[in-house]
């Protein structure tokens, strides 16, 4: 098993924060561009496309925000725990951007809050296993102290997250991190925490991801 090479606390804290703001600036731009429509624009068409874009982008906005807030931030004191029906809440908020189709299977219950976050940011590692889109299934398996998770991520050009081999297991010796490569590195950070496994398999058109606790 590869050791884990952990960031430092504030490389890790401006990393995410970038990663966030990386995730935002593109429908906060599009609200912008809206808004300098409507100024400059005086036919009632094109102010009806302006507010439809306006529209569209501040709820793909609000859905990532709210999304962070849980997948990244504190959601709660330490050791709190968090209600799977908020995560499913937020998961699908965000799917209304993406090309794929999300199903959720998850019995009513709350669930400690780092594996929680671990839920929610490797179904951030499923939707890059469908790139050109496709469906994936989220399935929460009990005991809840002791769940196993499974993505099933269907779709043409499904492929392995490459991420996998290294970030989230925590091999960064010869890796940069980025703000794109911390969501994964932040991954795994929180399967070690939480004392789980991440690892996938690919067959076809299929990546299956599980999360399991380690024994």
């Amino acid at each position: 098993m590869v050791e884990a090479t952990e960031l430092e606390v504030h490389d890790l804290a401006a990393l995410l924060c970038s990663r966030v703001c990386h995730d935002i600036i593109s429908p906060v731009g599009a609200i912008i561009n809206g808004l300098e429509v409507l100024e400059e624009e005086d036919a009632e068409e094109m102010k009806e496309v302006a507010f439809d874009l306006i529209r569209k982008s501040a709820n793909q906005a609000s859905a990532k925000l709210q999304f962070a807030r849980l997948a990244f931030g504190a959601a709660g004191s330490a050791g709190a725990e968090i209600d799977l029906a908020d995560a499913e809440k937020v998961a699908r908020g965000l799917m209304q951007s993406e090309k794929a189709d999300l199903s959720w299977e998850a019995p009513a219950a709350l669930m400690a809050k780092n594996r929680v976050k671990l839920l929610l940011n490797v179904l951030l590692l499923a939707i890059s296993a469908v790139p050109r889109g496709g469906a994936i299934k989220v399935s929460v398996l009990e005991p809840i102290d002791a769940p196993t998770f499974r993505f099933e991520c269907s779709g043409p050009s499904a492929r392995m997250p490459p991420a996998l081999g290294r970030l989230v297991p925590g091999d960064i010796a010869r890796e940069t991190i980025d703000a794109h490569a911390v969501q994964p590195y932040y991954t795994g950070l929180l399967s070690r925490l939480s004392r789980m496994r991440v690892a996938g398999t690919a067959d076809g058109d299929l990546v299956v991801i599980t999360v399991r606790p380690v024994a």
